[in-house]
């Protein structure tokens, strides 16, 4: 009797158990009412405006998105990028959404979405000493700064730099060279164009070399039901132009014009 009585138990439970282990991602963020948007302050993909809202190509994206879902939508900063991946899978955040390289890295620990934005990783120095450095070997005796876990670290590290400062963000390697603690940082060109030269806030820096070249992504949890759904919509805004105006208010080349 106690035997079938534990089996009975068992059953109710893998019962009540059922609906929230076939529950998707859709469901899950449909329940919740709200997309959590996993980013950094990187203009021009994400940034506060004069209001202290966010805005940028990605904020109004996902915003877009959102809308879609019949959601709203919540910018989750996320203060560390290295744990980004942990931050998604523990559901702190439904999505990483934030000029993103496609890596083998991103592959391997999202379901990642198509391709979008073109970008590539530039180093950023003052304007008036891009002359005496030409090529990879040369940077070699530049302090740099670099974003911590991000693509842009891994190029350095592949071209044998390995004298860097690990910040938490692109913006902050950018504001070392303003001040003068790093010769050089290497930053994704999104934001070297958006920050740097004539008429920006950083007008004596400027773009040198590039180190790689690269598509964006954006990141859902592994076997995400959101991630087809996400490349629907893309495909919809692209074909209805939406998406190339979003691109060119943000000076932005987007992954589907290149092909």
């Amino acid at each position: 009797m106690k035997k079938l009585l534990s089996v009975i138990v068992s059953l109710i439970l893998l019962c009540t158990m059922l609906p929230a282990m076939a529950e998707g991602d859709l469901d899950y963020v449909k329940k919740n009412g709200k997309l959590i948007v996993g980013i950094t302050d990187y203009a021009p993909m994400d940034y506060l405006d004069d209001n202290g809202e966010w805005t940028g190509f990605d904020a109004e994206f996902a915003r877009l998105f959102a809308k879609e879902l019949g959601v709203e939508v919540e910018f989750f900063v996320l203060s560390d990028w290295g744990m980004k991946f942990f931050e998604l899978s523990t559901k702190n955040i439904d999505v990483i959404w934030n000029g993103m390289t496609i890596s083998e890295d991103v592959l391997n620990n999202t379901s990642c979405s198509n391709p979008y934005v073109l970008n590539a990783q530039v180093v950023v120095m003052k304007k008036d000493q891009l002359a005496a450095y030409p090529d990879a070997e040369s940077l070699k005796a530049l302090d740099f700064a670099v974003e911590s876990g991000s693509v842009g670290e891994d190029a350095l590290k592949a071209v044998g730099i390995e004298d860097y400062i690990a910040l938490q963000d692109q913006t902050s390697a950018l504001m070392e060279v303003a001040a003068g603690t790093a010769d050089a940082c290497l930053i994704d060109i999104t934001m070297a164009n958006a920050m740097t030269g004539e008429g920006t806030s950083y007008a004596d820096l400027a773009a040198g070399i590039a180190l790689t070249e690269e598509e964006y992504g954006v990141g859902f949890r592994k076997d995400s039901d959101i991630t087809p759904a996400f490349n629907a919509f893309m495909e919809k805004l692209l074909q209805d132009g939406t998406l190339q105006q979003l691109a060119a208010k943000y000076s932005l080349t987007l992954a589907a014009e290149a092909k």
